[in-house]
């Protein structure tokens, strides 16, 4: 039985309606979710390489079984009369039932399309997935998405990407899914068909929680879509695990009622790597013929350190005490957001792949671009914002004005792991093309360091998630004016607005296009507008 949540129906297979979920009824629709048999969740592509491709899908077989095979095939046609590679793989509930298997033996820069066959005959839906190129290439495509709640509303940007036939692979920086239970979120944040398991107030934190909510997010038709058209290269942010999580714990754990935190941020990576169309190596490169090396990055879980604490300043509230966690807790050289493995390790690809790629594009989470709080914050707000974020916004307008950013969550909350980033970057001699997400609204950054331009970032607004624009008094183009004004990196901003971006690289030049939709609060393609900008070849700066 598919699971799918149809535009006709709003069903998850079987007749089941999502709003049921809200209901008494829901822990009988959960028991049915995780019983479905057959292919209940298409398939999905990703670690795309000149000669390889790895497969995924999701088989449960009908009965008492502990494990079974599936048949895998990759051809040139859609109708697989020219297989090019066939596997077998092996599954059980000891995986959820999700299947991974890498084929290679393939051609560079070529289109494919695959499937699965159950033990019983049945055929999965066929994907389409695309190797990378050899040699000399003119041009690659790249649609950028991160921080897609589900409840928060439809798929749209999903949708609208799916539907396009000028991409290479999708590249996700985070927050594909959310641990928040239903219970968390204000009644107009959300939409009631938008509804997911666990239930209520039931945050992830169990193995099978986590489990159950990625079940739930991959039944959407337009995230299957997505998955179906093009690889992914995934990246995780925090809400995969829980908000602000760091090595040792999170923001949003709890010890004393939610367990150990290892527990948990282990079971969060278990069921990402169950269903993810990912490898099990942490971050990787991936080379795109002599255009660009593109880097796969992880920045949460591994080797993050805690985040930097300026509360205590805050509520002492002079400016001393900015002034004193400016000058020593926030510089602190061993905060890392990489670790020191994986720093190296990135400065030794950039060194090397410089010399043959000519762009060096990064994958991460979060934003790199230093960004403070506008001086003039407080005259941007709603005035019926409630005290506790008018509070929120006058800390930061203070602490902008001594040079301390937003978010101690970001790279700017880590300044000496981000220096020593983009001097790696510097020394490399690279083109750096950063992609981004996290913030949930759209923003370009020309990145220095030492006063010398280190590349750019091409930071995308959320699918879903919220953004500024909700605590706004004002037109969110003064908002934008403000913010580029306060920050000299800040080359342009949109505080609104869902959607998603199109990165495209050729040898001149990398342009990006932040496409904005319509709504997401109604299920439509439709389009409300979209901004480009452009870096040229050796600028390391916007040009547009």
């Amino acid at each position: 039985m598919a699971l799918r949540l149809d535009r006709r129906r709003l069903v998850m297979g079987g007749g089941l309606g999502l709003a049921a979920l809200a209901l008494p009824g829901g822990a009988a629709l959960a028991k049915t979710l995780l019983s479905a048999s057959g292919f209940t969740h298409g398939v999905a592509s990703g670690e795309p390489g000149p000669d390889s491709l790895l497969l995924w899908s999701r088989y449960v077989p009908a009965g008492e079984a502990d494990e079974t095979r599936l048949d895998a095939e990759i051809a040139l046609d859609p109708d697989f009369r020219q297989v090019a590679a066939r596997g077998v793989v092996r599954t059980g509930a000891y995986r959820d039932w999700t299947v991974k298997i890498t084929l290679d033996g393939l051609e560079p820069g070529q289109t494919y399309w695959y499937r699965f066959i159950g033990p019983d005959g049945s055929r999965s839906q066929t994907g389409r997935a695309r190797t990378l190129p050899v040699g000399r290439a003119e041009r690659f495509r790249i649609g950028l998405f991160s921080c897609s709640n589900l409840p928060m509303g439809w798929f749209n940007a999903y949708a609208h990407a799916a539907a396009r036939d000028d991409v290479d692979l999708w590249l996700h920086v985070g927050d594909y899914v959310y641990e928040y239970g239903i219970g968390s979120y204000a009644a107009d944040d959300r939409i009631a068909e938008r509804v997911v398991l666990p239930a209520h107030d039931h945050e992830m934190v169990a193995l099978a929680d986590y489990r159950l909510r990625f079940a739930c997010y991959r039944a959407d038709p337009d995230l299957q879509a997505l998955h179906a058209a093009a690889p992914m290269v995934c990246v995780w942010d925090d809400h995969e695990s829980t908000n602000d999580s760091w090595e040792g714990g999170a923001q949003n754990h709890q010890p004393a009622t939610e367990g150990d935190w290892s527990t948990r941020r282990a079971a969060a990576v278990q069921a990402y790597l169950e269903w993810m169309p990912i490898s099990e190596e942490p971050w990787k490169s991936y080379p795109i013929g002599d255009l660009a090396t593109l880097y796969r990055t992880e920045s949460r879980l591994i080797g993050r350190t805690r985040q930097a604490d300026i509360g205590a300043a805050y509520r002492e509230g002079t400016e001393a005490a900015l002034t004193a966690f400016r000058d020593g807790v926030w510089q602190d050289a061993s905060a890392t957001m990489l670790g020191s493995t994986q720093e190296a390790w990135l400065a030794r690809e950039l060194r090397a792949n410089a010399r043959t790629t000519a762009w060096q594009v990064v994958g991460m989470g979060t934003i790199m671009g230093r960004t403070v709080m506008p001086g003039d914050a407080l005259d941007l707000l709603r005035p019926d914002l409630s005290e506790g974020a008018v509070r929120s916004f006058a800390n930061a307008a203070r602490a902008g004005r001594i040079g301390l950013p937003m978010w101690m969550d970001r790279w700017d909350g880590y300044p000496a792991a981000r220096s020593r980033f983009l001097k790696a970057a510097q020394a490399a001699d690279a083109d750096l093309v950063m992609l981004s997400g996290d913030s949930h609204n759209a923003w370009a950054f020309s990145l220095s360091e030492d006063g010398r331009p280190a590349g750019v970032e091409f930071a995308g607004q959320a699918v879903t998630s919220n953004g500024m624009e909700k605590q706004l008094g004002v037109a969110p183009s003064v908002a934008a004016r403000s913010f580029v004004a306060a920050n000299p990196e800040m080359a342009w901003a949109q505080p609104s607005g869902r959607g998603y971006m199109m990165i495209d690289i050729t040898p001149e030049r990398v342009g990006g296009e932040w496409i904005f939709m319509e709504t997401v609060k109604a299920r439509t393609s439709a389009v409300a507008g979209a901004h480009r900008m452009t870096v040229e070849k050796g600028r390391r700066r916007f040009t547009a």
